[in-house]
């Protein structure tokens, strides 16, 4: 069973597994460590993560990034229209309420929505990691900012359902960059915590966490975020001002041209990175509009003082931060970075300047938070036992529940979890009701949502409910936040007030029966959901197409293998036959085949260019029926030498072995050793006879002596010689002691016996 932790990134994402050694990151197909996160759209297929970089200028009008932004979202999101729109190419359509695309998809004008693409884009990292473990993925934990809502965390856990992942827990970024931090340190404290502060500036957003840890356990304190603060927005400025200076310079607007906006996009990045390690970046983008190309130096210092304006905002994130965890900034022992644009040097002065102290450089910016989702899954996961360490993680927004004031009620709505709020964490609550009712779910603090985002989290209906004894029936109602950070009302019963008879134990030792009043579940009670979920209907509906589409991309790239195929072999071939290949091939075959070789080649590029799978294997399998036994004779021709330099050789050895008069082969029969050297004279003889022949055989005709035949003469010697050469040497036989009439020895017989008379002569005494 996998374990494993995906990072779902704005502009990249990054995936690790759980193995016994430890924590490991995994590389795509084109082995690098990060899977851009697009999803690109084509005649024939989809494009994803690396596939779909390459279409991103050529094909930008159906290519989708920006993917987690889209998340949860509606097409009437004000902060989708004003900071999202800009950052995704493709046109942004309603699809069954929620914000999609509209894409060329297959030849025709298709809509998925932001539920769909995310789908698509987990299946990509599945099958990357299906590939890296050689096993099927199921089990997964996928990272997700800590200002996400409700609705955008449901719809992250849809799309892995419709990608076939089981997602065990979305898990805060940082909250698992924390895991990753605390869990290998061995010297936490077991009684005054050490508080570190977290800071993430990803591609997108920004977010701080302050954390305490003590030994074997981590609580997030508070947390402060700013949605709209990201490595895109220096990306954007260095967009404007080169944009600018290319207007003036060059006489081009990039701004009128979507491609070249791209491309330009694309260099900012780039010119960003290096910026960020060197005091100069230059910038050449070619061809990048008008059949123009452009040049241009970016030093830092003009760079720094074009985003001073971004820089000022990372101040107030972190003052927030530490005004929710109640802490002063002397309270703070450390403080870690992660995310790529933490690589930025302002940025680290800024943070650094603010703290008072060096930013600590424990985690890996880039792998941090996929490696702590890895951890959190093994923790989770039945099959690995992973060191006991507790995570408290807080509720970001603090959630209330509303109802029609009763006459048994004197409030209307009460805050349910509030924004420090452990998670998962559950609730009791007590009403008094003779009829159903309903209780309707809301964020408490609007103001605090990313903008556009309804507050509205769902409305659960209590169903069955009626007077006891003609009063208001006492209702608990179970109310739980769980490990995803997703609001639901479990369930809900009646409790009566009942005498209940006990026997116990008085004083003197007397067992007595007691009364006494107790609260006793009576009945349960239907609980009608609705929720800002996608309904059961259409999440199949979803899984379904994905499925489909899903079976259409492996075929077509299943297709490209094989046409790939073809013409590889058409053109290698072809070079081959007239080439090293060419004494191989019987004359009258030669020309016909070279023809073939031709038209094959050239169909490719004509009618061939859109056939069914199984005409590219017929064709090539055709050829391959002529080609193979050529290759056959070549490679029989290069081997056979080879093979028979070795089986002389192991002859030679053998045999003088067996001549050998060392001590080592003296306990070996001579007439042994004479059946080693017959059998070597055989194989001699054999080998020469084969030889001899196969030297009258053409070289276009199938040969009468391959290269198998010689080694497999040649382990029959081995295996000949073998025994007899590494035969044990007999024991030697043990010496037996013989008596001996030496005058010693008479000697010492006599003084024995002289010994032996005056102990008899003192026992007489």
């Amino acid at each position: 069973m996998s374990v494993v932790g995906i990072d779902l990134g704005n502009l990249q994402s990054v995936i690790s597994v759980a193995r016994n050694r430890g924590i490991d990151v995994i590389c795509n197909e084109v082995s690098n460590r990060a899977t851009p996160s697009l999803v690109s759209f084509g005649y024939k297929q989809r494009y994803l993560g690396e596939a779909a970089k390459t279409q991103e200028i050529s094909n930008y009008k159906n290519t989708v990034g920006s993917l987690k932004r889209l998340a949860g979202r509606t097409l009437s999101d004000p902060d989708l229209q004003e900071f999202e729109k800009k950052f995704i190419a493709a046109e942004l359509v309603d699809v069954d309420g929620q914000v999609g695309v509209k894409v060329n998809y297959l030849g025709e004008p298709q809509t998925f929505s932001n539920i769909q693409v995310i789908a698509m884009y987990l299946s990509k990292l599945k099958d990357i990691t299906a590939q890296e473990i050689t096993s099927p993925v199921s089990d997964c934990v996928i990272t997700v900012p800590g200002w996400f809502t409700e609705a955008q965390r449901r719809a992250i856990i849809t799309a892995a359902e419709i990608a076939g992942l089981n997602c065990l827990r979305l898990v805060n970024d940082l909250t698992a960059a924390a895991l990753g931090y605390g869990i290998t340190k061995t010297d936490l404290p077991e009684e005054k915590p050490r508080n570190v502060a977290f800071v993430d500036v990803g591609h997108s957003s920004y977010s701080v966490s302050v954390v305490s840890f003590v030994k074997g356990q981590l609580t997030v304190r508070g947390s402060a975020y700013d949605q709209h603060f990201g490595g895109r927005n220096f990306d954007n400025v260095i967009v404007e001002h080169l944009a600018a200076e290319f207007k003036e310079k060059f006489k081009i607007d990039v701004y009128t041209n979507q491609k070249a906006l791209i491309r330009l996009m694309v260099a900012a990045e780039r010119c960003k990175k290096v910026l960020s390690a060197n005091p100069l970046a230059p910038v050449n983008i070619e061809s990048i509009m008008d059949d123009r190309d452009v040049h241009t130096i970016v030093n830092r210092s003009d760079f720094e003082e074009w985003a001073s304006h971004l820089f000022t905002r990372t101040e107030d994130t972190l003052r927030k931060a530490m005004e929710r965890a109640g802490m002063s900034i002397e309270e703070i022992d450390a403080v870690e970075m992660v995310g790529g644009s933490t690589r930025i040097p302002a940025i680290k002065t800024t943070i650094s300047n603010f703290f008072g102290k060096p930013i600590s450089t424990t985690l890996n910016q880039d792998e941090a938070v996929s490696r702590g989702a890895a951890l959190q899954c093994a923790m989770l996961s039945p099959v690995f036992k992973v060191r006991d360490f507790r995570v408290c993680d807080i509720c970001s927004y603090p959630i209330k529940l509303e109802w029609t004031k009763s006459p048994e009620d004197d409030d209307t709505e009460i805050v349910v979890f509030d924004s420090n709020n452990s998670i998962p964490s559950t609730k009791m609550l007590t009403f008094h009701r003779s009829e159903p009712f309903t209780l309707e779910a809301k964020y408490a603090e609007p103001e605090a949502l990313p903008r556009g985002i309804n507050p509205w989290l769902g409305q659960f209906t209590i169903k069955d409910v009626k007077p006891v004894n003609g009063e208001p029936a006492q209702i608990k109602v179970k109310v739980r936040l769980n490990i995803h950070g997703i609001l639901s009302v479990e369930s809900a019963h009646t409790v009566e007030e009942k005498v209940v008879e006990e026997e116990v134990t008085n004083k003197e030792g007397e067992k007595e029966i007691k009364k006494t009043k107790k609260l006793v579940k009576t009945g349960d009670l239907t609980v009608v959901s609705g929720t800002t979920s996608l309904s059961r209907n259409l999440a199949d509906q979803y899984a379904e197409k994905e499925s489909q589409m899903y079976a259409s991309d492996k075929l077509i790239m299943a297709t490209e293998a094989a046409k790939n195929s073809l013409e590889e072999y058409g053109y290698d071939m072809r070079d081959k036959i007239t080439g090293p290949l060419a004494e191989y091939i019987e004359p009258s075959i030669k020309d016909k085949f070279v023809e073939d070789l031709n038209t094959v080649v050239d169909w490719i590029y004509d009618e061939g260019d859109d056939q069914p799978k199984s005409v590219y294997v017929e064709k090539l399998e055709t050829l391959k029926n002529i080609g193979n036994p050529v290759v056959e004779r070549y490679r029989e021709a290069e081997e056979r030498p080879r093979a028979a330099n070795s089986l002389r050789d192991a002859i030679q050895r053998v045999t003088q072995e067996a001549m050998s008069t060392d001590d080592k082969y003296a306990h070996i029969a001579p007439q042994e050793k004479q059946d080693i050297v017959d059998r070597c004279d055989r194989a001699r003889r054999w080998l020469d006879e084969q030889l001899a022949k196969q030297e009258k055989v053409p070289k276009c005709e199938t040969p009468i002596l391959f290269a198998r035949d010689i080694t497999k003469e040649e382990d029959a010697v081995v295996a000949f010689a073998t025994p007899i050469l590494n035969k044990p040497k007999p024991i030697p036989k043990p010496v037996e002691e013989e008596p001996t009439d030496s005058p010693m020895a008479d000697s010492e017989e006599k003084k024995e016996d002289a010994q032996e008379e005056k102990k008899d002569e003192m026992d007489i005494d």
